[in-house]
């Protein structure tokens, strides 16, 4: 079975028709949920939270069977996942979609239990720690993209689970948990 990364792709991923937009309706409705499944899978184990159309993106090319998806099969892929929620559009002109491989209430899930497991009850930490630090390396949140990082302690925040304080820069915002 052929991968991308540490991701086995579907038996689908070499049917050269899967690689172009299905003009019949059941066809293409199949069509679209199994490229959902595959953006979402290969997005959660390489880490990627934004994919730009514009640029050049593995997953949408398979140079064994030398395919790759029109600008129009991308966007509606990705158009279906922002219909389900899964997905938001950075822009207008749908350039660049922001892909939520997790929504933003469970990432707000995970960051509680992350500060649960690891004692940071009544803690602060910085954004950056969170995203980058030590305490999260092997964990969902390293790496985690920043806007949805944020979004997720908001949730938090409005909840009273956290307090969110800005410092002089973007680097040193920091969060006072109060689980």
């Amino acid at each position: 079975m052929q991968k991308l990364g540490d991701l086995k792709l579907p038996h689908f991923f070499n049917y050269p028709p899967y690689f172009t937009l299905q003009p019949v309706r059941e066809t293409r409705e199949k069509q679209v949920q199994l490229w959902k499944e595959l953006i979402l899978d290969y997005c959660r184990t390489q880490k990627i939270f934004i994919i730009a159309l514009e640029e050049e993106f593995p997953l949408f090319s398979n140079s064994v069977i030398e395919r790759t998806l029109s600008h129009e099969a991308r966007e509606a892929f990705l158009s279906a996942l922002v219909s389900e929620g899964r997905a938001e559009w950075l822009d207008r002109g749908h350039r660049k979609c922001l892909i939520l491989w997790h929504q933003i209430q469970d990432w707000a899930d995970i960051i509680l239990n992350f500060v649960k497991d690891n004692g940071f009850e009544d803690s602060v930490m910085t954004v950056e720690e969170i995203r980058s630090g030590i305490e999260s390396q092997g964990t969902e949140l390293h790496g985690i993209d920043r806007t949805i990082l944020m979004r997720a302690l908001k949730i938090l925040e409005q909840k009273g689970k956290l307090a969110i304080f800005k410092g002089t820069s973007a680097d040193d915002e920091g969060v006072k948990f109060s689980v």
